[in-house]
C-alpha cells in the first residue's frame, strides 16, 4: 500500500505550496514511496458533463482521470489533503473531485439502508489546510465544514475513519509560527 497526496492549489508561490514541497521532503527522507495527485497541475475539470451525469448511477464516468485516481486511492493506504479554506470551505476543485471520483461500487456501496464505505484501505488520513480566518471562528461560527462535512460525512461514507486535521490560520501566523508549522508538517 502506498501514501497519496491529494493536493489542491493553483499558485506555486502559496503556503500550500511550502507544505507540499515539506510533506514530499519528509517521506522521500524517510524512504516513503508516494503518489501526488496535483489536480490543479493535472488539469483536473471538478465539472459534471451531461454524458457523466448520465453514467453516475451506475457508478461509471467517461472521465479517464476519474479511473486513475480511483486506481490510485485503491492502494492508498495513509492520505495526506493539502488545500487552503476559500469561503469557509474547500476550493471548488475538492468538491469537485469528490463528486467525480466517489463513485458507487468504487467508493461507497448504497445496496443497503445507508452507505457503505469501500475505501477501508485508506487507513490514515491527515487534513493539511490553510486559511484567513481563526480556527474557533470557522469550527463555532461557521458551521465546522470541515468536521461536520467533509469528515464526518464524505469521508465516513467513504470508509475513511481516522482523520487529523491540521489548520493554520495565515493572516494570524507570525513566520516563527509558519515555520512550526511547517517543522510539523
Amino acid at each position: 500500500m502506498k501514501t497519496t497526496i491529494l493536493y489542491a492549489h493553483p499558485w506555486e508561490g502559496s503556503y500550500n505550496h511550502a507544505i507540499l514541497e515539506k510533506l514530499q521532503q519528509r517521506l522521500a527522507a524517510e524512504g516513503t514511496e508516494y503518489q501526488l495527485i496535483d489536480l490543479n497541475k493535472e488539469h483536473f475539470d471538478p465539472v459534471f458533463s451531461a454524458k457523466d451525469l448520465a453514467l453516475f448511477s451506475k457508478g461509471e464516468t467517461t472521465d479517464p482521470l476519474v479511473h486513475q485516481y480511483q486506481k490510485i486511492l485503491g492502494e492508498t493506504s495513509e492520505l495526506f489533503i493539502i488545500a487552503p479554506t476559500w469561503w469557509y470551505e474547500f476550493p471548488a476543485i475538492i468538491k469537485g473531485f469528490f463528486d467525480k471520483v466517489m463513485l458507487k461500487n468504487i467508493a461507497y456501496d448504497d445496496s443497503g439502508i445507508s452507505l457503505k464505505g469501500l475505501f477501508t484501505n485508506i487507513k490514515t488520513t491527515t487534513i493539511i489546510n490553510t486559511g484567513t480566518a481563526p480556527k474557533w471562528y470557522l469550527k463555532y461560527v461557521k458551521g465546522n465544514y470541515v468536521k461536520t462535512v467533509f469528515i464526518k460525512g464524505t469521508l465516513k461514507d467513504i470508509g475513511i475513519k481516522n482523520v487529523k486535521w491540521k489548520y493554520i490560520d495565515l493572516n494570524k501566523a507570525s513566520e516563527d509560527k509558519r515555520k512550526q508549522f511547517l517543522a510539523q508538517v
